[in-house]
């Protein structure tokens, strides 16, 4: 019988069985550990298990069921909700668990799954190799894939878990699972987009592509053009080619100036990156920071503005189009922003993950162009409901232009519906009956939660 609380997690003797580090509340690693990218975040787990192997997640999963136990699984700790940690339950942290080796002939990377962007990019890069993955290279590899995993490349090669190949998965009965195309395909659908819902991902098989240096860097615009600039960008991105990803924020300089930036990625030479680019070169940039760099420093050039413990709340929805009325509500919003450090934020999709069919994975909105990342970012832990207050109010501003789907990866704890509207009816229903194969008593429920039918709490 599954004891309930928590009590005996204080003693020594709970878990010895366990290989890996296991930290409790007092010990004095505890409160870094406890610690992810969102300084929103503040949660206090009984016990965290860092784990070094298969086996040692195996016994964390296996702990946490048979006591009953709240369960959380960490990887990179980047998630905007802060899902990687639980109160009072056991935490499952990958972060021990970072090894990646690269085949170069059969161009395979397998990665543990808490390797982050970076230590994968480093170890492809020495081959002149390369796969889509993030935009911040402290990035876990693990959730970004698992919820879809938009990145650089992906308009040239399709989204990070287009580029899995298979994975090794601990599912809720504590059985170690290869997922691939042809070895439990059905678990391996829903994990390219379905998120942690169906077990612990501890390795990663990824198909890589011949990338050693990119075309890329920010182009920076005055605020007051932003209207302008934006225009340019919507009509470049509609008929752009796929070796060519641009991104285009509304945000503030250093020195809290507000500006319009567009974020170039040109996956070919540099002479076609310049001429794929002319239309905002034209328009003559206050800075232009766009150039030859090796992929993995493009996979990093936004590490600096987004480091861990900032306050973050996050909202973002797929575009049906970028009409100028959006354009101009963008503009319009941002006059309002309450911190300099916020940002809204428009991410191309289209090229390869449009002609991913449409039922190959759960991953939805193929079929979108742009997706809308409202990012708001402060420093006071005391004040958040301006901030808060802010996203909201431009995120349902943005609304009318929105095709009611949403990015998995981006939703923060905004109901079931919304988890639903990321999917669509038919693959949420899909998702569900695998969920009801691999967890039925929704052991994996800390994440963008595919309820399996069940009373169980969140």
């Amino acid at each position: 019988m599954a004891n309930n609380t928590v009590a005996n997690t204080t003693s020594p003797a709970f878990g010895a069985g366990l290989s890996g580090t296991v930290i409790r509340r007092g010990d004095p690693t505890y409160d870094q550990a406890r610690r992810v990218w969102n300084g929103m975040i503040d949660r206090n787990p009984a016990m965290i298990v860092q784990c070094a192997t298969t086996a040692d997640v195996v016994g964390a999963v296996n702990l946490a069921r048979d006591h009953g136990l709240v369960l959380s699984v960490r990887g990179g700790g980047h998630n905007v909700g802060g899902l990687a940690v639980c109160n009072d339950g056991l935490v499952i942290d990958l972060s021990p668990m970072r090894a990646v080796t690269v085949d170069p002939t059969r161009r395979i990377a397998s990665a543990q799954g808490g390797a982050l962007w970076k230590d994968l990019d480093a170890a492809t890069h020495r081959h002149g190799l390369a796969t889509t993955g993030g935009l911040i290279s402290s990035t876990g590899i693990g959730g970004l894939t698992l919820g879809g995993g938009l990145g650089w490349l992906m308009r040239s090669y399709g989204l990070a878990c287009d580029n899995l190949v298979a994975v090794e998965i601990v599912t809720a009965d504590g059985t170690v699972r290869r997922a691939s195309a042809t070895e439990n395909a059905e678990l391996f659908w829903g994990v390219r987009g379905g998120g942690g819902n169906f077990g612990v991902v501890t390795t990663f098989e990824y198909r890589l592509h011949p990338v050693s240096n990119m075309y890329g860097g920010m182009l920076v615009y005055p605020f007051a053009r932003a209207g302008e600039v934006l225009r340019a960008y919507r009509d470049l991105a509609s008929s752009a080619p796929d070796e060519l990803t641009i991104f285009a924020g509304l945000m503030s300089a250093p020195d809290g100036a507000p500006i319009t930036a567009v974020l170039v990625g040109y996956n070919g030479p540099a002479d076609a990156g310049e001429a794929a680019i002319k239309p905002l070169r034209d328009l003559g940039p206050v800075a232009d920071q766009v150039g030859v760099i090796p992929y993995p420093a493009l996979n990093s050039m936004l590490d600096e503005g987004f480091p861990h413990g900032l306050q973050v709340y996050w909202r973002s929805d797929f575009l049906k189009a970028l009409p100028d009325a959006a354009i101009d509500t963008m503009v319009e919003q941002f006059q309002s922003v309450t911190s300099p450090l916020s940002a809204l934020l428009l991410e191309q999709f289209g090229g390869a993950v449009a002609r991913v069919p449409a039922g190959d994975t759960a991953f939805a909105q193929r079929d979108a162009l742009f997706n809308l990342a409202v990012i708001a970012r402060w420093t006071d832990a005391k004040a958040p409901e301006a901030h808060v207050a802010w996203a909201r109010k431009s995120s349902e501003a943005m609304r009318p232009f929105a095709n009611g789907g949403v990015y998995v990866n981006y939703l923060g704890d905004e109901g079931e519906e919304r988890i639903r509207a990321a999917y669509g009816a038919e693959k949420h229903a899909r998702l569900v009956a695998l969920k009801r194969q691999y967890d039925p008593a929704n052991l994996f429920r800390l994440n963008q939660n595919i309820n399996p039918g069940t009373s169980t709490p969140r």
